[in-house]
């Protein structure tokens, strides 16, 4: 029994540390690939402008957990493939302390992912906001001018860029803080 027990223990502390790795690995992968809808991050603009026109829009969440409103200063925009954007996100933390949350993204349709380039991004960093404190937040982005060459994507003209914030997992509190303590008697 007592191997049973140790195993256990071994697995459920392994599943807590891949949850609080996912985050992080997530983004890697995603900036790396653009697969599954998301962008990539990218060093350097395209050096080529083209007259065509995508609609971008913002979509923004806020899961369970987190205290704050999300939005996007503007609903959508209109940029021609190749030119590089800055559009701005307001967040606000609206209760009476300090949380931070970490934002993940992804791009519909999916296959458009790739061609979506992030030179800015606030997402998967934390972002710490005091109690009814608000911050704008800005992404840098260009739509790859090879869309238009992909037949696949021909008629691909809006693209919705969606952000969730998470709530951070903060550190343990000690049992004693949790009032499971041991009571004397």
């Amino acid at each position: 029994m007592g191997l049973t027990a140790a195993a256990c223990v071994v697995f459920v502390a392994a599943m807590v540390g891949a949850s609080f790795a996912a985050v992080p690995l997530y983004g890697i992968f995603c900036s790396v690939t653009g697969i599954g809808g998301t962008t990539r991050r990218v060093a350097a603009p395209p050096t080529a402008t083209l007259d065509r026109v995508i609609t971008v829009r913002f979509d923004t969440n806020v899961a369970n957990g987190l205290g704050w409103t999300f939005r996007p200063a503007a609903r959508e925009v209109r940029v021609k493939l190749g030119e590089i954007k800055q559009v701005s996100f307001i967040a606000e933390n609206r209760t009476d302390h300090a949380e931070t949350g970490t934002a993940a993204f992804n791009v519909s349709p999916f296959q458009v992912g790739s061609y979506f380039n992030k030179l800015a991004c606030f997402c998967f960093t934390d972002q710490t906001l005091a109690a009814g404190e608000r911050a704008e937040l800005p992404v840098t982005f260009f739509v790859d001018p090879a869309l238009a060459k992909d037949p696949d994507e021909s008629n691909d003209d809006t693209i919705t860029l969606s952000y969730t914030f998470y709530p951070k997992a903060g550190p343990a509190a000690p049992v004693a803080e949790l009032g499971g303590g041991a009571k004397g008697g």
